[in-house]
């Protein structure tokens, strides 16, 4: 009988899905539920094709904008947010709608709305053209906030009034790097308004924690989620930070190249806070058919947040 190479694989915890992204879901599955389909779904409900392809097969039918909608069928906003015109439009057309965005984004367009009646120009720290920015800067008229992306942005920035500023976050950024731009922001404008409490999530937190913990152990270090998931980007590059050797990002199983695994005896392993359960263990079903596995866990935090649906949505 063939000997086959050992692996020990050390899985994250918590890993995979968080909070907001299960109520979303829940919503999709429920709207589908009570007026049968199609239901509407503007923007990808989470940035991750297996549970859009799910979503799909169920009767979700996704688009980019509400134009893409027609007035007699419902329609739900994903969970990253969206503009505040968008549900204003949907109202004048007296459209059906659900907003799936999650709570922990919501407290960030309230935050930039409070600051805006307040007088307070916002610097918002984020990635251009991710729908959760797009959403929070759309929460405000135009000239009320700019967008922050890197230390030098705001090594430069020349606000109109410096004694007026205030400062939010996109929930999926990297803590490290997010603290840098704080910092930086801080010493610039000693008296900026910051959130009472983080706005980075504490899915990402925990998430990119866990990662830490094993990444130092790990020869090669794999985040099952999609490309356009911030979070699971962050994942990748926390690993790489944290000690790993190599870090990828892979959708699922059938992404792997297992010439990754040439001299890996530890591989860690982890999700992004959209990509399902079954896809880590898919991943680990496909190393047990080439290796003698040994599954640890790593847990570092422990989890319990719930997100309910609203209440009307389950009623007939």
């Amino acid at each position: 009988m063939e000997t086959r190479p050992a692996l020990t694989i050390l899985l994250a915890s918590p890993r995979g899905f968080c909070a907001g992204v299960d109520r979303a879901i829940h919503i999709v599955e429920q709207a589908i539920e009570k007026w049968g389909a199609p239901v509407y779904v503007r923007h990808e409900i989470v940035h991750n094709r297996h549970v859009v392809s799910r979503l799909e097969n169920l009767g979700a039918i996704f688009v980019e904008e509400l134009d893409d909608c027609p007035d007699d069928r419902p329609v739900v906003f994903s969970a990253h947010g969206v503009p505040k015109a968008v549900p204003a439009e949907a109202a004048r057309r007296e459209m059906t709608y659900v907003d799936a965005t999650c709570p922990l984004v919501s407290k960030v367009h309230m935050e930039a709305a409070r600051h805006a009646k307040n007088g307070l120009h916002t610097l918002l720290i984020g990635h251009a053209g991710h729908p959760e920015v797009v959403g929070t800067m759309g929460q405000t008229n135009d000239g009320t906030m700019t967008l922050i992306e890197t230390v030098e942005d705001a090594a430069k920035i020349q606000p109109q009034d410096p004694g007026k500023l205030a400062y939010a976050t996109q929930t999926t950024l990297s803590v490290d790097d997010t603290a840098e731009i704080v910092a930086t922001l801080k010493k610039r404008f000693p008296n900026i308004n910051e959130p009472a409490k983080d706005d980075i999530c504490y899915a990402t937190t925990n998430r990119q924690e866990a990662v830490k913990a094993l990444a130092q152990n790990a020869d090669l270090m794999l985040v099952i989620g999609s490309p356009n998931s911030s979070n699971s980007q962050r994942l990748v590059e926390v690993a790489l930070r944290g000690g790993a050797k190599k870090s990828y990002l892979v959708g699922s199983a059938e992404e792997i190249n297992w010439n990754w695994f040439d001299d890996v005896s530890t591989l860690g392993l982890s999700a992004g806070a959209s990509a399902p359960e079954t896809l880590v263990q898919g991943v680990i079903a496909a190393c047990r058919a080439r290796f003698d596995v040994e599954v640890k866990d790593v847990v570092t935090a422990e989890e319990n947040v719930v997100f309910h649906a609203p209440k009307w949505l389950s009623r007939a």
